[in-house]
């Protein structure tokens, strides 16, 4: 099973954890505890950028297993 590492780096505008794997950005969408994660890329790779794709969409990550460093940042 393949496995995305996420690395906190902060919230962005929104208050939206935003996260770093391989020098790509990602954003959990609906950061609520006791909820499943919805990560998606940032446009642009922008830190303040808007939500993108959804990985659940893309190929590479589709069913990956989500490992989050330190921990899953949630509201």
């Amino acid at each position: 099973m393949k496995k995305l590492t996420l690395t906190h780096r902060g919230r962005d505008n929104w208050d939206r954890p935003v996260y770093e794997s391989e020098g790509r950005l990602y954003v959990d969408v609906d950061p609520r505890r006791g909820r499943a994660p919805e990560i998606c890329t940032k446009n642009g790779n922008d830190f303040y950028g808007e939500p993108d794709t959804p990985i659940a969409y893309m190929q590479l990550y589709k069913d990956a297993q989500i490992e989050f460093i330190p921990c899953r940042d949630t509201w």
